[in-house]
């Protein structure tokens, strides 16, 4: 059986933690920083969890675990 691609996209945007959780970074945080609160780009710093109805999906994309 060959082996499963692991989707490079989401191996750079997701990551999984030592108990297995997904977490993601928050997009939109590349430009227009300026304006917002200083509260509010310390949340785009953080890693998030991944919502419940999207976790399948990425899962699939990451067979390995990346």
């Amino acid at each position: 059986m060959p082996k499963m691609k692991t989707n490079k996209t989401a191996s750079k945007r997701f990551s999984i933690t030592g108990s297995g959780k997904l977490i993601r970074t928050r997009g939109g945080k590349s430009h227009l920083r300026r304006n917002k609160a200083s509260r509010v780009k310390g949340e785009y710093d953080e890693m998030h969890p991944v919502s419940p109805a999207d976790e399948s999906h990425v899962r699939r994309l990451l067979p390995y675990g990346a």
